[in-house]
């Protein structure tokens, strides 16, 4: 497996880093589906968009099993890297933990071996992020010259023809966000001060996203969003796609963290999942009973949070074994995060729902109600 590029600098290996590249995990699957692609690659591509989707969505590069890295619906994702292929650029849009970076970083790890060109949105993040700025001590000594300019991740993605990601671009100001509609239009930069300008070369293009719930933050203008084809990821349609999703990341962020207790069973994360997905529909999953739904976001990654959270607790306080204590303890700090509207909330959830469920619901009932006073 290829050595991580950040541990390259300082001498250490990849597992002295805390979260490597997904092209660092996963190089060995990448390796196998470059050297079995029999398909023709687009420009800048170091596969082709079959093996991609393969990639992405699982199967098998000769003899090699292809694990998948999006469980979901394989026709959007068949449709984000076609539209990598045009020259438009893709935004993906979904509730929080519906894989939106998730997928964001694969797509860019198998078609460039690259996923580190990345633009986070934040309140802070202004135009110079976006196109570049100034190494101002050479500038003041030298004036404007190339070796003063620092590129943003965008720029070198123009100059490389290779993808870029732009990170929760809602979260942005609205000049920022006009800043892309010019660099997706025109496919250039302009550097007045050096009196050129890069064009991009073939292969360029952006993955952008933003999260449903920071609508009203700073929409979009509709001349931006015109410069994406727009995806949006659905939260996991059934209760077994959602089990399966947060089963194989708990276990791959228990190796990566190297978390010193073993996998929950299939029982405690079906039981979290179950919550979280009662909660978040404001019903139970027969249907009968309307529940009153809390204020923080019960997404599928919220639940492998918990489930991390649990087994580091086991790991490092309890046997080494996740108990129902240790869940109640996630779940407690996950679901109560209005102190007086969701406490109420999840104690009437735990009396009304939970207490009902049987023997097998009793222990994480009354560690639940333990931890909620």
């Amino acid at each position: 497996m290829a050595k991580s590029k950040v541990a390259a600098g300082n001498g250490k290996t990849q597992s002295d880093i805390l979260r490597a590249p997904a092209e660092e995990l996963y190089a060995e699957e990448i390796d196998a589906l470059v050297l079995e692609d029999k398909h023709e690659k687009p420009p800048g591509w170091r596969m082709s968009a079959r093996a991609v989707h393969t990639y992405i969505c699982g199967g098998k590069a000769g003899k090699r099993e292809i694990t998948p890295k999006y469980i979901g619906h394989e026709r959007l994702v068949e449709i984000a890297i076609a539209t990598l292929v045009t020259d438009r650029a893709l935004l993906l849009i979904g509730e929080p933990g519906t894989a939106k970076s998730w997928l964001s970083e694969h797509l860019a790890a198998a078609i460039n071996r690259d996923s580190t060109k990345v633009v986070q949105g934040t309140a802070g993040t202004t135009e110079e992020h976006i196109r570049y700025t100034w190494n101002y001590a050479m500038l003041i000594a030298q004036g404007p010259s190339q070796e003063a300019l620092i590129k943003s991740p965008i720029f070198r993605a123009m100059e490389s023809g290779t993808l870029a990601r732009f990170e929760e671009i809602t979260r942005c100001a609205s000049e920022v966000q006009d800043a892309m509609i010019s660099l997706l239009s025109e496919k250039r930069i302009s550097v007045p001060e050096l009196e050129t300008e890069v064009a991009a070369r073939r292969g360029f293009s952006v993955i952008a996203t933003a999260n449903t719930r920071d609508r009203g933050v700073n929409d979009m203008s509709a001349a931006l969003k015109r410069r994406f084809n727009i995806v949006v990821l659905p939260t996991p349609q059934t209760l077994e796609t959602e089990i399966e999703i947060v089963r194989k990341r708990v276990a791959e962020l228990a190796t990566s963290l190297a978390l010193r207790a073993e996998v929950p069973a299939d029982e405690a994360i079906e039981k979290v999942v179950t919550i979280f997905r009662e909660l978040r529909l404001g019903q139970t999953l027969d249907g009968k009973n309307k529940l009153k739904t809390p204020s923080g976001v019960l997404s599928t990654a919220e639940a492998i949070s918990v489930l991390a959270n649990s087994m580091a607790l086991a790991g490092n306080f309890g046997s080494g074994k996740v108990t129902a204590d240790d869940l109640a303890a996630g779940l407690q700090g996950s679901i109560v995060r209005d102190e007086e509207k969701d406490r109420t909330t999840w104690k009437e959830y735990l009396t009304n729902v939970l207490k009902k469920r049987g023997a097998d619901w009793r222990p994480l009932f009354n560690a639940c109600s333990e931890h909620n006073g």
